[in-house]
């Protein structure tokens, strides 16, 4: 009985180590597959490539413009020369000849200073494009006074067949009961043009003696009084 019990024992730890070495070679089996760790870096590289930040760079750059410097392309500006206020900027130019010129008195009792209002109406049978100052020279007794420009000009304006737009002049009123400056005309010449138009003058007859204090003789950008085109 003795010999069956030990024989028995002896059994009994074998199998246990035999059972310890089969798990420890298992484990230093997989620990040194290179297969295993190659696999395991595969997938996490896979799932790093298929995240949306490398498709957000690619876009990125997609939507940036196509110049080739880098810095996109940009919305090209506009090249188109508007002529404003219903301006075409394919009319030609308002001309003298194209024009009938006249003018008013534009007094109105109260007013401190004299104002006569120019009218420029196209007569030139097609629409033309007009802006910024007319010449304006008042012909008197003591020589020509030219008058003096006030105000900002307009943008470019088309002046339709038939249709008229006016400026104003003003000008200092004699009030010191003497004879004054004599005004004998108007001279007007068209905004870009060289040749003139005199007219008679339609407002007060002079204008007063002074020593240069006094206010000037002023004119007003194109449709500065109104315009019916």
């Amino acid at each position: 009985m003795r010999a069956h019990r030990i024989t028995f024992a002896a059994l009994v730890v074998a199998a246990g180590l035999s059972l310890t070495a089969c798990q420890n070679g298992d484990d230093g089996a997989a620990a040194s597959d290179p297969s295993s760790a190659s696999s395991a870096s595969a997938a996490s590289s896979s799932g790093g490539g298929s995240g949306s930040g490398g498709s957000d760079q690619d876009s990125g750059k997609g939507s940036a413009g196509t110049g080739s410097d880098g810095k996109g392309t940009a919305a090209p500006a506009d090249s188109g020369s508007g002529s404003g206020s219903g301006g075409n900027g394919s009319a030609p130019k308002c001309t003298t000849d194209g024009l009938e010129i006249t003018a008013q008195d534009g007094f109105i009792d109260g007013d401190p200073d004299g104002s006569v209002v120019v009218a420029l109406t196209n007569g030139s049978g097609a629409d033309c494009v007009i802006s910024g100052f007319a010449g304006v020279d008042l012909k008197t007794n003591a020589g020509d006074i030219s008058a003096t420009r006030k105000g900002e000009p307009g943008d470019p304006y088309t002046l339709k067949n038939g249709k008229e737009i006016d400026f104003y002049v003003s000008y200092p009123l004699n009030e010191s009961g003497g004879s004054g400056v004599r005004i004998t005309g108007l001279v007007v010449t068209p905004p870009n043009e060289t040749k003139s138009v005199t007219l008679a003058w339609p407002g007060q007859d002079s204008l007063p003696v002074t020593d240069g204090s006094g206010s000037p003789v002023l004119v007003g950008p194109i449709g500065s009084a109104g315009q019916g085109g």
